[in-house]
């Protein structure tokens, strides 16, 4: 008795998005977990998953990376843009902890946060629980001296959001190297770009071309993900609503830097499902994740996301 099995007439049903193939999702989540790093062939060639121990080796290896990135831009005297996520958000503190140590600055830098809370006309959440508020805390203020200059901060609003196309066209046009750093969604989104938005194209040719979206309507299980991890269990204070990048600007990335770190404590976790279906479902729009391998880079995630996915009582 499963899913498959019961949920004819259930209020589950048409709740998933439609085109999701369950049986190939229990396919990509039945292997074990050291099967979790076997190459699938549609990844590039310099892709690969990046296990971690714990949340602290997590934060501190993907923390690297992006400051890595920062200073051999800077070696080679080279412009970098970053599409930036807040989530996950450890890696934050020991980015800017090896910037301050290396006395990298980040002049060369020009940063994009890949979405923001908002209403039906794009109107954007302010104060602490805006993501804007996250960054400049989290990421920004540790740089002090070395940050990154305010002019070269984008946030998702309303106004600005339009823009990113442009600007991201003119500094990779300079020879700017576009760096991804994202996590992945329950609903498998990269930023606030959900699986259902697929269903209004005709082609995954067509979905790549999309650069954003203002208001974007956010899934059920988004908002309850995001009630979990962000708003202590209060879905009362999730926006259903979201300004946020789209795979013309995700999937154009000449780098890519993930992390999963959807750990719960007590051997409970809401990631591991989503994570398998990145690496092993295959390129498609109504998975937005499922494009991540295609991309070079390396995505860092918990080894006990990898399972195995069993039942267990807690």
């Amino acid at each position: 008795m499963d899913f498959s099995s019961t949920v004819k007439g259930s209020m589950l049903e048409g709740f998933y998005p439609k085109h999701w193939d369950m049986k190939k999702i229990d396919e990509c989540c039945s292997h074990a977990p050291n099967e979790i790093t076997n190459r699938m062939p549609f990844w590039h060639e310099n892709f690969s998953p990046v296990p971690c121990e714990n949340l602290g080796d997590f934060d501190v290896m993907m923390g690297h990376e992006i400051a890595l990135e920062i200073k051999k831009a800077a070696e080679k005297k080279q412009k970098i843009a970053f599409i930036l996520p807040v989530g996950p958000m450890g890696m934050y503190k020991w980015a800017s902890y090896f910037l301050t140590q290396w006395q990298q600055d980040c002049k060369h830098v020009f940063c994009f946060n890949m979405d923001e809370w908002a209403d039906g006309e794009g109107n954007t959440i302010t104060g602490e629980a805006s993501f804007q508020h996250a960054m400049e805390k989290a990421f920004y203020a540790p740089l002090g001296r070395l940050t990154v200059p305010v002019s070269q901060r984008n946030f998702a609003t309303r106004e600005n959001l339009p823009s990113y196309p442009e600007k991201i066209a003119a500094l990779k046009k300079e020879g700017a190297k576009l760096v991804l750093v994202y996590g992945i969604g329950r609903m498998c989104h990269i930023a606030f770009w959900e699986p259902m938005f697929a269903e209004e194209f005709s082609s995954d040719e067509e979905w790549l071309r999309q650069p954003y979206r203002i208001g974007a309507q956010l899934h059920p299980l988004t908002i309850e993900q995001n009630a979990i991890t962000s708003f202590k269990s209060r879905t009362t204070l999730v926006p259903c609503r979201a300004n946020t990048v789209g795979p013309a600007l995700l999937f154009q990335a000449d780098y890519a830097i993930g992390g999963a770190d959807g750990a719960l404590g007590r051997g409970m976790q809401w990631q591991g499902m989503s994570l398998w279906m990145t690496l092993r479902y295959g390129p498609t729009r109504f998975v937005t994740s499922s494009y991540i391998p295609t991309l070079p880079g390396k995505l860092f995630f918990l080894k006990e996301l990898a399972g195995p996915l069993v039942a267990e009582a807690n």
